[in-house]
């Protein structure tokens, strides 16, 4: 009280009730307000009380603002959960009007109230914690943890090595496949337990190697916590043996178990939680592993192998293989043992992989490929400009634009492209790009030199063929490999040929059916991520269903898929599927097997006598 006078502009007669009864036992000063011709008769009770005063409000400004406003006030008071439409209505009785929505209710009455987060998703898992960077107890961890890290050399494999962890992966296959399922799955989720403990020391190495911001790291650090515990308990269900239905006198059962080696080649984007989901993946499903991370980031994935180490995977179950992905990468690929190789990076790589695998003689091996794409937003002209702005912002230039999810081209309607535009150039400009580690920044540098140079070309020629709309901005940080956002407006959508993996987005404006510029979205051949901004329902899910594309945001950004939530994964150019973090995606690691037996075989069938 001291700093802040609170206002609160409610109609809610509860809320009212509530904010009267906490002033009262705090005796601290306060203000209600109202909007002018509403509430006044609850307001004409409330203020019979002389120690409360009321604020009268009036919306000002031009038809196309107010309209909107005026239409969610009547959708608040005209829902038939609201306090105003439920005192007109004589079948709701004082007690149901009157219950709190904070209250554990009868079923019969009101649904009980929300999990909390760390609840969130049942008994099935525990949610990952987080923390909350506005708390100075929270980020002091994070800082110390920075100031006394210091990255450990990684030594690199050579060809001979990798053939040699591969025959080591080969004989390991067979022990650990024949593990219970209960024990691997036990061991994922010590393994989460331990980078939940270590979350300062992850988060620290993600900022110092990956040139990670403290958010994005935080995130990061939970999302591999819950790969480790989502495929655990995920195991526990595939690998459980299905009866089938059959003839009397038979029995059959599908059965599954692993394939054997698995190559695990994860990207730099996302050094921890793709590489720990991709060997938890093969690891809970009984398979051997061969990991070979990215380059640029051989120390976090030194750590998380540390980790699962410690928490029970054998060491030959599980190999760290650092290294080039032509020498070290090439090398586990064409090796015989290899039972099955899943990678995430560019689709020229994937393709590489593909080629490879089909070139060697024995098995067809399997290939899970999750690659980029040119991920589209369309926007028609119902869209809420400022919930389009902050959508597009979040999803083109966080991580400094280098997820595979993140938006590369934005199709906006004429009719509202000028505002909208302006609105993205302003929230734009106030981005600051620097050093990851500083808490004020928003995008830190890309990963290396080769992204840097690649971006800087793709940037030099837009500046020639399109339109700037942020100027010829640079980034003054003394950092190397600062980009600052760039945005260029193009003239149609198939101009747009290639992903630019860095804070890059080119805008198109059209006009007419949106139905012809979803086609010419999927036309790109990509199919990642789609957002739709449009408050018109049906037209939402018409474009949705018209996409080729794996994961669609409607009216919200387009990343930071959560795992069994918004299991992620494309197709076409972007990817095999299955999606990561969805309940189809072990099936793809595994081998399976129908076992029938002939039950007379022994004399008889008793089952007949059972009946």
């Amino acid at each position: 009280p001291d700093a802040i006078f609170p206002q609160f502009a409610t109609h809610n007669a509860g809320t009212i009730s509530a904010i009267l009864q906490m002033a009262s036992r705090h005796g601290v000063p306060f203000e209600l307000q109202r909007l002018h011709g509403m509430g006044e008769g609850i307001y004409r009770e409330v203020l019979k009380n002389p120690a409360v005063s009321c604020r009268v409000y009036a919306p000002v400004g031009a038809h196309r603002d107010l309209l909107a406003y005026l239409v969610r006030r009547l959708l608040e008071n005209g829902a038939n959960s609201s306090f105003v439409h439920q005192l007109a209505d004589e079948s709701v009785g004082m007690d149901e009007l009157l219950l709190s929505p904070l209250e554990q209710s009868k079923p019969d009455v009101m649904t009980s109230t929300l999990p909390l987060p760390p609840e969130l998703y049942g008994s099935k898992r525990p949610n990952s914690l987080g923390l909350d960077l506005a708390v100075v107890a929270h980020r002091e961890p994070l800082l110390a943890a920075h100031a006394a890290l210091v990255l450990p050399t990684v030594p690199e494999a050579t060809g001979a090595e990798a053939q040699a962890a591969v025959a080591k992966a080969v004989q390991a296959f067979a022990g650990w496949n024949h593990t219970p399922v209960a024990e691997r799955a036990a061991a994922l989720r010590r393994a989460a337990d331990a980078m939940q403990q270590q979350l300062p020391r992850l988060c620290a190495l993600l900022v110092k190697e990956a040139h990670k911001g403290w958010g994005d790291a935080v995130s990061e650090v939970r999302e591999a916590i819950d790969f480790l515990r989502y495929y655990a308990n995920d195991a526990e269900r595939v690998m459980a043996p299905q009866t089938l239905p059959g003839p009397t006198g038979e029995s059959n059962t599908l059965r599954m178990e692993g394939r054997g080696a698995w190559v695990c080649i994860s990207p730099w984007n996302f050094p921890l939680a793709i590489f720990v989901g991709q060997v938890a993946a093969a690891l809970a499903t009984g398979n051997t592993v061969l990991a070979k991370p990215a380059e640029q980031t051989p120390a976090i994935a030194l750590e998380a192998v540390k980790l699962l180490h410690a928490a029970g995977v054998p060491l030959d179950a599980l190999q760290l293989l650092h290294g080039p992905g032509e020498t070290v990468g090439a090398a586990l690929v064409a090796q015989p043992g290899t039972a099955g190789v899943v990678f995430t990076g560019s689709t020229q790589v994937a393709k590489i992989i593909q080629r490879a695998l089909a070139a060697k003689d024995g098995p067809i091996i399997p290939l899970i490929a999750e690659t980029g794409g040119i991920n589209a937003m369309l926007v028609d002209s119902t869209a809420l400009p400022e919930q389009v702005a902050d959508a597009v912002v979040q999803s083109a230039f966080r991580s400094a634009g280098q997820r595979c999810s993140a938006l590369r081209l934005l199709c906006v309607h004429e009719a509202i492209a000028d505002g909208v535009i302006e609105m993205i150039e302003g929230a734009a400009k106030e981005l600051v790009a620097g050093d990851p580690s500083d808490l004020a920044t928003d995008l830190g540098p890309v990963i290396d030199a080769e992204a840097f140079d690649g971006i800087t070309r793709h940037v030099q020629r837009l500046h020639s063929d399109a339109r700037p709309l942020l100027g010829s901005r640079r980034a003054t940080h003394p950092l190397p490999h600062v980009i600052a956002p760039q945005m260029f407006e193009v003239g149609s959508i198939a101009e747009v040929t290639q992903e630019i993996f860095g804070p890059v987005l080119q805008v198109v404006r059209w006009g007419g059916d949106p139905m012809a510029v979803m086609q010419q979205i999927n036309a790109l051949g990509y199919g990642l991520t789609l957002g739709i901004q449009t408050r018109i329902d049906s037209r939402a899910l018409a474009l949705a269903g018209a996409a080729r594309v794996g994961n669609v945001y409607v009216n919200r950004n387009m990343i930071g898929a959560v795992v069994g939530v918004q299991p992620f994964g494309g197709e076409g150019l972007s990817g095999t599927g299955p999606k990561a973090g969805g309940p189809h995606y072990l099936l793809r690691f595994c081998a399976e097997q129908t076992l029938t037996i002939n039950t007379t075989a022994a004399g008889g069938n008793v089952a007949l006598f059972t009946g």
